[in-house]
């Protein structure tokens, strides 16, 4: 269970820990540059799962995403990380964890008064089961292929990283061969 004394771990600009603060506290019109991570969930049909925040959500409430996105504890790797909050947010777990955009860092346009600003590396993960969405953290969700996928996140509806991220994920040759690899 997560609580409201979450903390996220603050970084400069070449991503090196200099501290730590309350999460919900610290996301604002100024928000300090954080770690964060934002993972892209396959099941074994090649499905990708897309996922509506709640709306009862601080940040970005009701817009439309990747799989699942967070912060890494204070001490925490991000694939632990990963596995927390796909079993929080999504009742799923993940496995065969990948970074894809290591050094992926973005600063949203102000969206109800909130700035995210993180160093958030992009990763993928595969799943063999069927979400159980916390209504907390999730509104609602989708499995899309990756073409629909690319379709769909061009619109108003979904976050800025989702749009952001699927450019730079096109790009990355890494990327365009896990894809192939996954095809059925």
């Amino acid at each position: 269970m997560m609580t409201n004394m979450e903390m996220i771990v603050l970084v400069d600009e070449r991503g090196r820990e200099i501290g730590t603060a309350p999460k919900l506290a610290s996301h604002h019109a100024h928000t300090p540059l954080h770690r964060a991570f934002s993972c892209y969930v396959f099941d074994e049909t090649g499905r990708f799962l897309v996922t509506q925040r709640a709306a009862s959500k601080k940040v970005w409430p009701g817009v439309w995403t990747n799989s699942v996105c967070g912060h890494p504890a204070p001490g925490e790797g991000f694939e632990d990380a990963i596995r927390r909050r796909a079993e929080y947010e999504l009742g799923l777990a993940v496995s065969d964890i990948r970074v894809m955009l290591p050094d992926y860092r973005y600063m949203t346009p102000p969206f109800n008064g909130i700035i995210e600003n993180e160093i958030c590396p992009v990763f993928v993960a595969r799943t063999d089961g069927q979400p159980a969405p916390n209504p907390e953290e999730v509104g609602d969700y989708a499995w899309l292929r990756w073409d629909e996928y690319g379709a769909a996140v061009a619109g108003a509806d979904y976050s800025y990283w989702a749009r952001d991220q699927y450019d730079q994920l096109m790009a990355s040759s890494e990327f365009t061969a896990f894809l192939r690899s996954i095809e059925r």
